[in-house]
């Protein structure tokens, strides 16, 4: 795409008010891009949906279809022609084949070469479908056999991992019938699978985020906010408060890189016009297997007028828990159990975590139902202690200017913390050093060296942090934030789900206690859009070495203001609680600003595994790892 094409896109995108209501001139657009109206639902119990597939033989064609979602036609990558692509069935136990065909045209802007991921899915290194680690990918004219045997059951799903070929479509809902009989009954059971979609080439919008990271940033305090906050927290408690963010160069209303003000959100490849319908008898147990097949997209999801009983996160049994809402971050699942009743509709509500947008769809008793749908939530605003620094006070009183970087550093802060501030020259590393580590009312603190930060005191960081230019913020009192709903989720009167909340079914499968930790930062400079592993891009680091067989620890700490789901290919991560013991089974943590989470790893998987933050961008811009399994 030309700039000034690029341009033009861009100033269409910036007007949301005209974007929002070219959607009603396309209520659906995902099938073959006809802009139809979708099917009744997408149900695995009940009326068949033409796009799924199941047995043990699967023939998957890569090509282009054009999508129609904004009242503009666009070209995506499909599947079979289908956006999602088809919902695929297996059984556990049985031997999958799927022959996965490149069909994309010549000269097409995403690429001559593609994969197929199966997210969540243990399997032989050489079928994950990761071009560069596990194979070569699969060229134009191409088809590539996976075969392997599945040895899990539950929600999954699959998208490419070759450029940004996810953001235009390649991604499906993958599910897997087990052996043994599962531990509820429904008499429904639909997929849900959430999905943001831009009109914009997405390397044009990669581009726009490393020039204007906070394009999308709409939301801006004001003169009015000042003097609000002034009367509810003091003129100086303000001013220290304003020349903070300042310093730092950056914004509490920067929760996420691209909302709806570029995206249109989708339900099953429809947007809300379209109304995503699944269908219901008063009464029935109704089984909602949300996905999140987004690129970048944080949801928070709830059913007005409904309980939520969750009873399976990443594919994997957990003890049932009832809530009235979820956060489900890019690449999560969740299996939720519903019994509708009293009123013919319910509105199905996901909206984003920035509070910029939402998609909706509906469970009714037959066709063209509605319910009302609720207002987005008021948009939160980041704190010190949403991203690690406690209660601040005067703290700011000291500041000095830096050079490069963010500013300023934080050189002075409360007396018992001073001797461990350092100022910094460059980046910005060290600058968010500061003290008053006050933590608010969801910040626990840990008994455990494991789950909390080294010691019970302040933070160490890596050495590859400092004076780095690709850092701008480090956290310097994390803890796990396990019962933590999440900001703007906090105190909003419904029960929210919280990651302390799920407890596996089982055991830990290993038994062992972990023989070692492996600590990592995740960092990133929002000016830059640079995000990396302990400073450093993927482009400039070895692969993380494990030793086959072994139980390992991995340790993440988020020195970013950002939320990062990481996703470790191949093997299984076991959240530890607090206290370091085993809380649930999942493929992808959430790792929100300022916290401290622990995991134990089994290494039973030899070969090159990627390792990354599954919002796409990070990753594109560095914030990926290779794990090598060796004997």
């Amino acid at each position: 795409m030309s700039s000034d094409a690029f341009g033009r896109e861009a100033g269409a995108l910036s007007q949301p008010s005209r974007r929002r209501f070219v959607q009603g001139l396309a209520a659906g657009g995902a099938i073959a891009g006809l802009g139809l109206w979708p099917k009744a639902g997408w149900a695995l119990k009940s009326a068949g949906y033409p796009n799924v597939l199941s047995g043990t033989e699967f023939d998957l064609t890569i090509g282009e279809t054009p999508m129609n979602f904004t009242g503009r036609t666009r070209t995506a990558i499909t599947v079979n022609g289908s956006l999602p692509a088809p919902l695929l069935r297996w059984r556990e136990g049985t031997t999958v084949n799927l022959r996965v065909t490149n069909a994309l045209p010549p000269g097409s802007i995403h690429g001559h070469e593609t994969s197929i991921h199966w997210h969540g899915i243990v399997l032989p290194a050489n079928m994950d479908g990761v071009p560069g680690l596990s194979f070569a990918g699969i060229h134009r004219g191409e088809t590539y056999h996976y075969r392997f045997t599945v040895k899990q059951g539950g929600t999954y799903w699959y998208h490419s991992h070759s450029m940004f070929q996810e953001q235009v479509g390649l991604y499906g809902p993958l599910i897997i019938d087990p052996l043994e009989p599962e531990p509820f009954a429904c008499d429904r059971d639909y997929v849900v699978l959430l999905s943001d979609w831009t009109d914009l080439d997405p390397a044009a919008l990669f581009a726009r985020l490393k020039k204007m990271s906070m394009y999308d940033n709409y939301y801006q305090r004001t003169v009015g906010d000042f003097v609000r906050d002034a009367q509810r927290n003091g003129l100086a408690a303000t001013l220290d408060d304003r020349r903070m963010w300042g310093a730092m160069r950056m914004s509490p209303t920067d929760l996420s890189d691209v909302n709806a003000n570029t995206y249109t959100y989708l339900m099953n490849g429809t947007t809300s016009l379209g109304n995503w319908t699944a269908l219901f008898r008063s009464g029935e147990k109704v089984r909602l297997r949300f996905i999140n097949g987004s690129s970048m997209t944080h949801f928070d999801v709830r059913i007005p007028g409904l309980k939520m009983t969750v009873v399976a996160a990443d594919g994997q049994y957990v003890h049932p828990v009832t809530v009235d809402e979820f956060r489900i971050a890019t690449a999560e699942t969740f299996d939720v159990i519903v019994e509708p009743t009293g009123q013919d509709a319910f509105t199905i509500f996901a909206q984003d975590l920035g509070r910029t947008g939402y998609v909706s769809g509906t469970l009714a008793v037959r066709e063209g139902l509605r319910a009302p749908v609720p207002a987005v939530d008021p948009r939160p605003l980041l704190t010190m202690a949403d991203m690690g620094h406690g209660g601040m006070g005067h703290a700011m009183s000291g500041m000095k200017g830096m050079e490069g970087g963010c500013g300023a550093s934080m050189g002075k802060s409360d007396a018992h913390d001073m001797a461990q501030m350092k100022g910094m020259e460059g980046g910005c590393g060290a600058n968010m050093q500061m003290a008053g580590m006050q933590h608010d009312a969801h910040a626990q603190t840990t008994s455990n060296a494991h789950a909390g930060h080294a010691g019970g005191g302040m933070q160490t960081h890596p050495a590859s942090e400092t004076g780095n230019p690709l850092v701008d913020m480090q956290t310097m009192a994390p803890v796990p934030k396990l019962d933590d709903p999440g900001i703007g989720l906090r105190d909003n009167g419904r029960t929210v789900l919280s990651y302390s909340m799920l407890k596996s079914t089982f055991d830990d499968p290993d038994g062992r206690d972990p023989g070692r930790d492996i600590e990592l930062h995740l960092t990133g400079h929002m000016e830059r859009f640079a995000w990396g592993f302990n400073g450093q891009k993927f482009s400039e680091v070895e692969p993380l070495r494990f030793n086959y067989g072994e139980r390992l620890r991995i340790v993440l700490v988020n020195d970013t203001m950002m939320t990062h789901p990481i996703h470790l290919h191949g093997m299984w991560s076991d959240l530890e609680d607090e206290h370091g013991n085993f809380l649930v089974r999942k493929h992808t943590i959430d790792m929100p600003p300022g916290s401290r989470r622990s995991y134990r790893v089994r290494a039973d998987a030899l070969g090159s595994w990627a390792y990354h933050c599954h919002l796409l961008y990070h990753m594109e811009a560095g914030m990926m790892r290779t794990v090598r399994v060796d004997e």
